[in-house]
């Protein structure tokens, strides 16, 4: 699906986030606002192109937009607010850090909290419809991989290095072998394990 530009005429900020699934790590949220004709025709939501080309992006995204920003918010605030109002918190971390401020708000999905009294509206899988968010995805995308290649380097066992996390097979058998790191979200794994796993 081709992007479109929201709109030529008022500052619009695109926000996404990544990492709302995994049993280890935090959320990440970007919100990015870009210059008037920017274009490139690899952007898509992140999810629908590799690794490589998702990192071509981000350099041509962070030399070219007129303003963005990453935050993140870590595995035990997840735990304690859970992981919606977590979600909800980087966005508003990301927007609040953008160096110039939007006039409107553009969210992929269907939930968001008002912020600054700037309008704002949801769009479902507006990563594969807005270029603002689409390129927020990849934003959010990459530095939530780049963070978590670097936790593989502390935690190899579950290799987070391909997973980046997520509860994958090798994940899971992991996590039954060696227990939890302290980068894994407790209330997922409850959940996800249903007691059989120590959790000291």
């Amino acid at each position: 699906m081709q992007v479109e530009i929201y709109s030529d005429q008022i500052l619009v900020a695109g926000v996404d986030e990544a990492g709302r699934g995994p049993l280890a790590g935090p959320v990440y949220a970007a919100a990015v606002i870009l210059p008037r004709g920017f274009d490139h025709p690899l952007l898509n939501d992140s999810k629908k192109i590799s690794e490589k080309k998702r990192l071509i992006l981000r350099d041509y995204i962070e030399e070219k937009a007129m303003a963005w920003a990453v935050a993140s918010i870590n595995n035990q605030r997840i735990d304690k607010i859970n992981i919606l109002n977590a979600t909800l918190e980087a966005m508003h971390m990301a927007l609040n850090k953008l160096t110039v401020k939007p006039e409107m708000i553009l969210v992929d999905g269907n939930r968001f909290k008002p912020l600054n009294g700037i309008d704002f509206q949801t769009v479902v899988e507006g990563d594969a419809k807005y270029a603002c968010i689409a390129a927020a995805s990849i934003l959010a995308k990459t530095h939530r991989d780049e963070y978590m290649i670097k936790l593989h380097e502390q935690f190899p066992q579950y290799n987070w290095l391909r997973n980046k996390g997520y509860g994958t097979k090798e994940h899971r058998e992991a996590v039954m072998k060696y227990g939890l790191s302290p980068y894994h979200r407790r209330t997922f794994c409850d959940f996800y394990f249903q007691g059989h796993i120590n959790f000291e």
